[in-house]
């Protein structure tokens, strides 16, 4: 097996496979230095300004002259005095592809009274407002298997009921697009498939009235969707009495289901990386982009995000969207987060993050090119706003930031009911009331935390599976997860704790 990785033929770099020291040779050139695995090795001399390309992509530029054979990082490569702003051909809609032949595959879910399909059987316990927090976290904890194993011992259909709290809610304008983002996904995850019953409490004087939320929702009360105040309940102990009695007489019927054979046409991914490396675009990712494409075959759903880290590679789904106008809301986003990182004295070159170029990134443009392989090669159907409810089947685009719990958040606000997440330095990362499968991209991580790792692709590298065998061997995992079986994450019980709505504009 070849100590390095060549991605195209006229590709400026090569990746190496495992740490090459000085001296080695690598086609015929001699390694300059210590070239740690993931990282990029020059293979020709490239004079200072000119561009370096992986993937057969515009990667950076050369910040001084790079000699052949040198490691290719951060001392040597950087965005250019364009910032990154050269030309990139949009070509809108130049690569939509007929659509595949319909697939028929299913897996257990659980059938909601109202056709929707669930991966999982949750009560939610919602907030408001941060005030409310304590109290919600109160009321779940009444219910945790793991300190009052008694108290859902009758109930075995019942997954859990999990508090989803978060630090806003007040102190921020009641029109404005902060408050319109929370109650988005407030509303989301209120009518998330996978909740079969969902509680809200509030404080009672904060800016995110519930009532206001509710009319602007378009919900109501019900038998399994309550919502009550801890002012007008009069305290905390009155509050997490009249919560924990409202989720026991909901149990029994929240516990009166049963998995059926459902179409995988109702599975709908949200895709993420985090702890990114420069092996993330060559094994998991284009792995997870296979895995895709068989889901959309079969009649699913797959969210891309992450606006921060598709940039400057918009070009290659832009070249997907089935429509112009599709492929031109995706440029106006990232228009929108130019001018949003400009006016907060930021550049979209704040990321890579520190983890990610330790792991062989060194610009956004690089990880952007090995981040979009997540999305396979289906057509671009549409793109969202944060927490917008997804009601298109197939590969649909959604802009969140790269932050993994903000971006997750907000996919699952949208639909998603199950999360497919690639690492390379290595995430812990759960979501509920979704399921989230973590993505190993080498098989040192997998050695080091298979503990919270579900699949291996760093087969890949090592050259013992291909990308579709392995894009086959997620799909079946997605199948038997979003059939009940348990992801690593939640065996530890994450979940709670990455609820972490989109917060914009002034705190006041």
């Amino acid at each position: 097996m070849n100590p390095f990785i060549r991605l195209h033929p006229h590709d400026d770099v090569l990746i190496a496979r495992s740490q090459l020291l000085g001296g080695a040779t690598v086609e015929g050139i001699a390694v300059h230095g210590l070239i740690p695995p993931g990282h990029k090795i020059a293979t020709h001399a490239i004079a200072a300004g000119e561009p370096v390309r992986r993937y057969n992509q515009i990667i950076g530029f050369a910040s001084k002259p790079i000699a052949a054979g040198e490691h290719v990082h951060t001392h040597n490569l950087d965005m250019g005095p364009s910032k990154g702003d050269f030309v990139r051909d949009y070509a809108f809609g130049a690569d939509v592809k007929p659509e595949p032949a319909r697939r028929e595959a299913s897996f257990m879910g659980i059938r909601r009274a109202d056709g929707r399909v669930a991966t999982r059987n949750y009560i939610g316990v919602l907030t408001s407002v941060n005030c409310s927090a304590t109290a919600a976290r109160a009321i779940a904890d009444h219910f945790s298997r793991q300190t009052n194993p008694g108290a859902l011992a009758d109930f075995p259909n019942v997954d859990g009921v999990v508090a989803l709290t978060h630090g806003t809610g007040c102190g921020m304008d009641t029109e404005g697009m902060g408050m319109q983002i929370l109650q988005r996904v407030l509303a989301g995850y209120a009518t998330h498939a996978n909740f079969a019953a969902v509680l809200v409490v509030g404080l009672g004087c904060e800016a995110n009235q519930i009532n206001a939320w509710l009319a602007r929702s378009g919900l109501r009360e019900g038998d399994t969707f309550k919502v009550f105040n801890i002012q007008d309940t009069g305290g905390t102990t009155k509050t997490v009495a009249k919560g924990v009695a409202l989720i026991n007489a909901m149990l029994p019927k929240v516990n009166n289901v049963r998995r059926e054979p459902c179409s995988a046409e109702h599975i709908t991914i949200g895709l993420q990386c985090g702890g990114s490396d420069g092996y993330s675009g060559i094994s998991a990712n284009p792995a997870l982009g296979a895995a895709v494409d068989l889901l959309v075959a079969h009649g699913g759903s797959a969210i891309l995000s992450e606006t921060p880290e598709i940039y400057g590679a918009e070009h290659l789904l832009t070249r997907r969207a089935v429509k112009r106008e599709v492929g031109e809301k995706l440029i106006a986003r990232i228009k929108w987060w130019e001018h949003y990182t400009a006016i907060n004295s930021g550049e979209m070159n704040n990321n890579p993050s520190p983890g990610n170029k330790a792991g062989g990134l060194t610009t956004i443009l690089e990880k952007s090119l090995g981040a979009v392989a997540k999305g396979g090669t289906s057509n671009l159907q549409a793109v969202y706003e944060y927490a917008e409810p997804v009601d298109t089947h197939g590969f649909v685009y959604m802009d969140t930031p790269g932050y993994d719990p903000v971006s997750a958040t907000g996919q699952v606000a949208g639909g998603a009911n199950l999360i497919c997440f690639t690492t390379g330095r290595g995430s812990a990362y759960g979501c509920a009331p979704s399921p989230s499968l973590k993505l190993a991209t080498n098989s040192a991580l997998w050695r080091r935390q298979e503990d919270d790792m579900d699949i291996n692709c760093g087969e890949i590298i090592d050259g013992t599976a291909s990308v579709a065998e392995m894009g086959q061997r997620i799909f079946d995992l997605v199948l038997a997860t979003a059939s009940g079986a348990r992801s690593k994450s939640e065996t530890h019980g994450y979940g709670q704790n990455e609820f972490v709505p989109w917060q914009v504009g002034a705190v006041m």
